[in-house]
């Protein structure tokens, strides 16, 4: 640790021990700021200062914390900043008296204040609260970062995320507009009829989706349990039980590793239709994303990272094997051995594990590797090989492959649908299979869940459905680089 760290330490140590000392007094004379349990607070500064002409010289009361003061021996000035905007406040000894003016002036920056007063503009043209009078709401007992420019590491503002909130501005405003996109992604899906339901976190089977679980016990039932990995399984039992359409935005869980894209609890949105199909589940995710663009930016011509991507529908589609023969003149349509596969992955320098050797596999590795990563403008890459794709219904002309489709939008994936599976023989016989490979070592494999198998026995009709990722649409819209800027409280390893 250098030497100046050692010196702010001792500086913020310094500092909150004046604090507590101002706090001590206050008690000392019956005024202690964390007894008090209410305050009546009339209007917000964002009110105030959006409609001025109806405020100007009546009465109002504000509150807020402090974020700056200017002291001027009789008259001092005060900036206060509540949910939604700040807000400079006059306060002179000839309002507030000789004794409140003195406490006034001992207050600090961070502490939350009450302020009654009217509303009137300064010589400069700034709109404030006279003060008549002041009230300590609550003591700051830590300061802020110095100068309000203290907190750049990225890592303490994920870790601070409420003192982030308070020193960069632009943060909050990433989380305004995460709540408006979430709004009008329920507008949306609301207006066609989807109806939104609740499936639970806690689940006996880690199946969904390939990934690797976090487990947990329960104590009472003596069962080892998941987080879920995804809600798929029981929103389709919803489609058996009779609801034609469902959605649901809530945390998916999956014990794997940390990116910029990736936090181990994300929030996902996933829909199912009956009646539709994975073509279906293309034209709905095109205008719904569309739509919330337009909705919440007004626009759906985008700057994300410094590329322009047009979310205007008329998105490309195309199937995983014509995209990978675009980007290496590989035909995979030529290729119809495990053999054949493993051979030409060799000569391209692709590599693949050896429990996930099949041409199907290696298929999905060629794309990954070459093809990903270029798909800047909207696509949807269609017809995935059945071994990665184990609840989703075969295609007619060719068993090998699936409807299903991932969605691209700056070289990465932001969702994945399916015309789901209905066939019970057929699912059975794919579980089984996911069993095998966990076996060998999959962890990432899900399990045998026999009562999905029962639901499908009772009949599911033709059903399309789909996954969202939210955080990663939210990332784009907001033109976030890290997943953890658009999470209130990202997932941090504890420093001690």
């Amino acid at each position: 640790m250098d030497n100046n760290t050692n010196n702010e330490e001792v500086d913020i140590n310094q500092l909150m021990k004046i604090r507590r000392e101002k706090l001590e007094e206050l008690r000392k004379e019956g005024k202690d700021p964390f007894a008090i349990t209410k305050y009546d607070r009339t209007e917000t500064a964002g009110q105030i200062k959006a409609d001025y002409d109806k405020y100007e010289q009546k009465d109002v009361s504000v509150a807020g914390r402090i974020i700056a003061k200017r002291i001027m021996g009789k008259a001092s000035f005060c900036t206060i900043q509540d949910s939604d905007e700040k807000i400079q406040s006059y306060v002179s000894i000839n309002d507030l008296g000789e004794e409140s003016y003195k406490e006034f002036k001992t207050y600090d920056i961070g502490d939350f204040i009450g302020i009654k007063g009217f509303v009137f503009k300064t010589r400069t043209g700034e709109i404030s609260v006279h003060a008549k009078e002041v009230t300590l709401l609550s003591k700051s007992l830590r300061p802020l970062p110095e100068k309000f420019h203290g907190l750049k590491d990225p890592d303490l503002r994920y870790r601070q995320r409420y003192v982030d909130l308070i020193v960069n501005p632009e943060v909050k405003d990433t989380f305004i507009l995460r709540s408006k996109i979430l709004k009008e992604i329920r507008n949306f899906m609301n207006e066609l009829g989807y109806m939104e339901v609740e499936t639970p976190m806690l689940t006996t089977v880690a199946t969904g989706d390939a990934a690797r679980p976090f487990i947990t016990h329960h104590n009472t039932l003596n069962l080892q349990m998941y987080l879920r990995i995804a809600p798929e399984l029981n929103l389709k039992r919803l489609i058996v039980g009779g609801f034609d359409k469902v959605f649901e935005i809530g945390k998916n869980f999956r014990n794997e590793g940390m990116d910029i894209k990736h936090n181990p609890e994300f929030t996902n949105m996933e829909f199912y239709a009956a009646y539709q199909d994975y073509n279906d589940m293309m034209d709905t995710a095109e205008r719904l994303i569309s739509t919330v663009a337009q909705k919440t930016l007004g626009t759906t011509t985008i700057n994300y990272q410094g590329q322009e991507i047009n979310l205007a529908p008329g998105w490309k589609k195309i199937t995983m094997i014509e995209a990978i023969k675009e980007a290496t003149g590989v035909d995979f349509n030529t290729i119809n051995t495990d053999e054949e596969a493993q051979a030409i992955a060799k000569e391209k320098g692709v590599e693949y594990e050896e429990i996930k050797n099949t041409r199907g596999h290696i298929i999905n590795e060629f794309f990954e590797t070459f093809v990903e990563e270029t798909l800047i403008q909207p696509t949807f890459i269609m017809d995935y090989p059945v071994e990665v794709s184990p609840l989703t219904k075969r295609k007619q002309d060719d068993p090998r492959l699936v409807e299903r489709f991932e969605l691209f939008i700056g070289g990465r994936e932001y969702g994945n649908a399916y015309s789901e599976l209905n066939d019970p023989i057929d699912q059975y016989e794919r579980f089984l299979k996911q069993v095998e490979a966990k076996e060998k070592g999959d962890e990432e494999a899900g399990g045998m869940d026999e009562d999905f198998v029962t639901a499908l026995e009772i009949g599911m009709p033709p059903t399309g459905g789909m996954g969202i990722g939210i955080d990663r649409l939210i990332m784009l819209l907001t033109d976030s680089a890290s997943i953890r800027d658009v999470l209130f409280f990202p997932t941090m390893k504890p420093l001690n």
